[in-house]
């Protein structure tokens, strides 16, 4: 039952990695959007996810009840943010920039953005069989046995292009964006777990995006997480 969080820069490969890595393990992925999808629908659109037939229930059934769940345990109030989808919605789409602001009159206090966005990873991990994008996960999760941290990195120089590329813009501009992006996300994790993100001894395994292709990132860290996983379910 592999658990594996992956996180990185923006455009220093995690998205990719991860997502190749859940297919080759044969396992959900989830990043931000699809963890917002489901908080505004209690599910997720059918095609946002593969359908695996030979578990006890899809992903769509595992997000749905696990978002309910939260509706559950709100109160009735409608100020309460977790009293139901938009507030969850609004949790989980904070960047890392406004979480990392401090803010006198914030709309959402940094107390209750950490136990809710640390509540829907730990009952999302506890299932298995799952990688995780960012959002902390790698803090969140880092006493659960048999869970695979992984680091992506990349040089600036080659990210600003990637992201140049895939959001149509210049390469100043996306190298100020990816500077404000890596200042913002190195703060977040200051601000929240006092620790410097980009510490690898938070993570079992690193993997350089501009020395490794995404599929070959991805195969080293499906074999380092079945491996992982093998170990650990020995050892119980």
């Amino acid at each position: 039952m592999p658990v594996v969080t992956v996180s990185g820069n923006i455009a220093g490969g995690a998205r990719e990695v991860g997502e190749i890595a859940a297919r080759l393990l044969g396992v959900d992925f989830v990043d931000q959007q699809l963890m917002v999808q489901a908080a505004q629908r209690c599910g997720v659109p059918v095609g946002a996810v593969a359908e695996h037939d030979e578990r006890r229930s899809s992903f769509k059934e595992r997000m749905s009840g696990l978002f309910r769940t939260f509706l559950e345990r709100s109160a009735a109030s409608g100020a309460d943010p977790l009293s139901g989808a938009t507030g969850l919605e609004v949790i989980l789409s904070r960047s890392y920039a406004d979480m990392a602001l401090d803010q006198e009159e914030a709309q959402i206090s940094d107390q209750l953005y950490l136990k809710t966005i640390t509540l829907v990873i730990e009952e999302l991990a506890g299932g298995g069989n799952i990688v995780l994008l960012g959002r902390g996960s790698q803090m969140i999760l880092r006493d659960l046995p048999g869970a695979l941290h992984v680091l992506c990195i990349a040089p600036l120089k080659l990210r600003a292009y990637r992201l140049a590329e895939r959001d149509a813009i210049g390469v100043e501009e996306a190298t100020r964006q990816a500077t404000e992006s890596d200042r913002a996300r190195a703060a977040y994790y200051r601000k929240f777990w006092k620790v410097d993100v980009e510490d690898p001894k938070l993570y079992d395994l690193t993997v350089d995006t501009s020395r490794l292709t995404y599929e070959i990132a991805a195969d080293l860290v499906a074999s380092a997480a079945r491996a992982k996983a093998s170990v650990t379910a020995r050892a119980v």
